[in-house]
């Protein structure tokens, strides 16, 4: 039964790939291959790790990275930032990724989420002036978060190996084609002007830098404090994946280090 859905899902991104343009169709074909030899974890504890010695060089390379830029920079922006301004910044960025959550949330089969997000999209867009304030979830219309790498898992791919990219930090095999389509799935990169889709990538990285100053208190944890930092990192990481597919731990409760104290 695996085998035929991994053959029909080779099949289904085939012919997406020859449908759309040449960058997605490229990144689709390339990901086939790349997801063919992905597999589900033994368990939810597993950590399949093959690459551990490539990983554990870019893990100190986004160490030294979070060291010299990214840890001063978001204590200079939790001090000077107002909090308003952080929120309103973190639901701009949240709003971008709207359009490309509702393709996922299509390609999922979820009509419910996808509703749910095109009316996110409309009203924040709207009353809530672009995004920068959460006025769908005052109305208690909340989110329904979704990505190409969550679309992957629903169709049956699995997890593959655990990877460490630069700056961006834990993912997987199915993550890294997952973050790959994302980037050109997203109706926004197609129609807006490159002057806006700078603006976009502007927002994205200062609320990267607000993530960081939120978060800090885990963060400086998990790479400065624990004995072996690329562990933890890893450990943390696919634990919060695998809670958001769904997944549960079976002899242990989750804490999700990671919430968003925003939602």
């Amino acid at each position: 039964m695996k085998i035929r859905q991994k053959n029909l899902l080779v099949v289904f991104l085939t012919r997406i790939a020859s449908s759309m343009t040449s960058k997605l169709g490229l990144v689709l074909a390339s990901g086939v291959i790349f997801l063919s030899a992905c597999a589900a974890p033994d368990s939810l504890e597993s950590i399949h790790d093959p690459y551990e010695t490539v990983n554990r060089r870019t893990h100190e390379f986004n160490k030294g990275l979070d060291s010299a830029l990214l840890r001063p920079a978001s204590g200079i922006y939790g001090e000077v930032v107002p909090n308003i301004v952080a929120i309103g910044i973190s639901n701009f960025s949240k709003f971008l990724d709207l359009p490309g959550e509702v393709i996922n949330n299509a390609l999922q089969l979820d009509l419910e989420s996808a509703v749910t997000n095109s009316a996110r999209l409309v009203i924040n867009g709207t009353v809530g002036v672009l995004g920068l304030y959460d006025a769908a979830s005052e109305i208690g219309i909340y989110p329904s978060a979704a990505d190409f790498g969550q679309t992957l898992h629903k169709w049956g791919v699995g997890e593959g190996a655990y990877l460490e990219l630069p700056v961006m930090g834990g993912s997987t095999s199915r993550d890294t084609v997952g973050i790959a389509v994302d980037a050109l799935l997203n109706p926004l990169t197609i129609i807006l002007p490159d002057n806006w889709k700078l603006t976009g990538s502007g927002v994205k990285t200062v609320a990267m830098i607000g993530d960081r100053a939120r978060f800090a208190t885990t963060v400086d944890s998990v790479l400065y404090e624990s004995a072996d930092s690329y562990s933890q990192s890893r450990l943390f990481f696919l634990q919060s994946r695998r809670h958001e597919l769904g997944m549960r731990l079976e002899e242990e409760d989750y804490f999700d280090p990671y919430e968003d104290i925003y939602e």
